[in-house]
């Protein structure tokens, strides 16, 4: 006996996933919003205009966007501290000393020395190429598919030898969740996402995967996969890119809200989609 196949609508979609989509569509409207940012590393990249200083900025926060949220404010605020307003040309006119300039810096296994060497290295890529984004656009020449492509990146901007915290490669398999999140930041724009680079477009980009989002995942059924490593944050993006094939990381933002600002709980999600609640925010 054949069975019936599952119902779709005009978009293509299973009813279960157009349903999904319009509740996170629901969760868009009412949270992707500049003000809900805080506390998170993206605000940094509010207070500067020039893309080439954002760019830098962004790298940093990025690189530095693990652990507690907290911690995560004030190192990264320490560490933009000595290059003031212009991080472009303060990289391109000094000289890194790590003793002067980030001397007793600790961030959980992240050293004043390995920040210094990574700045260091994105001077040499500025010299080079411009700016970051055509260091990643030579990346995508030499590589070809995104994910060479962000192995090559994270090759140049380490200094030798050094791998976790700062910038893990895709080759190693783990979900490399701050580096794609360095290139959502980076490429898509909205009220929340500053954007900028078209070097990729944000049909190209992979979801930022950590615990807390592979947990979100789990219980949208959007991935069954135990692991928050790169298989999971590719698929977890397919099956995003199912729904938005434009943007696949549009509800990023709105979903790491839950669990991060005061208020909003993980827990929450199950009862918004139940009750339709975002309807009326």
């Amino acid at each position: 006996m054949c069975e019936t196949p599952p119902a779709r609508n005009l978009n293509g979609l299973r009813s279960s996933e157009f349903e999904l989509r319009n509740f996170l569509e629901g969760l868009y409207f009412a949270y992707n919003r500049r003000e809900l940012a805080d506390p998170d590393p993206l605000v940094f990249l509010y207070g500067y205009d020039d893309p080439l200083d954002r760019e830098i900025v962004g790298l940093v926060a990025s690189s530095l966007a693990y652990g507690r949220v907290a911690q995560i404010m004030k190192s990264v605020e320490k560490v933009l501290a000595p290059m003031g307003r212009n991080p472009h040309l303060f990289l391109l006119r000094r000289r890194l000393d790590p003793r002067g300039l980030w001397g007793g810096f600790k961030h959980r296994f992240t050293t004043g020395e390995q920040m210094a060497g990574l700045l260091a290295r994105t001077a040499d890529a500025l010299r080079e190429y411009g700016s970051l984004e055509g260091l990643l656009g030579e990346c995508l020449r030499r590589g070809g598919s995104l994910l060479s492509a962000l192995n090559l990146f994270s090759r140049a901007l380490s200094p030798s030898g050094e791998g976790f915290p700062l910038l893990a490669a895709p080759e190693g398999g783990s979900a490399c969740k701050r580096l794609l999140l360095y290139m959502k930041w980076m490429t898509r724009r909205d009220e929340v996402d500053p954007g900028g680079w078209t070097v990729i477009a944000p049909k190209d980009l992979i979801m930022p995967t950590d615990t807390h989002i592979h947990r979100i995942a789990l219980q949208l059924g959007l991935t069954d996969r135990k692991q928050a490593d790169l298989k999971t944050a590719l698929e977890i993006t397919q099956s995003f890119a199912r729904m938005v094939p434009e943007d696949p990381v549009r509800y990023d933002f709105v979903l790491s809200r839950f669990g991060i600002r005061r208020g909003m709980k993980a827990s929450d999600l199950a009862e918004l989609r139940r009750t339709g609640a975002t309807e009326s925010l």
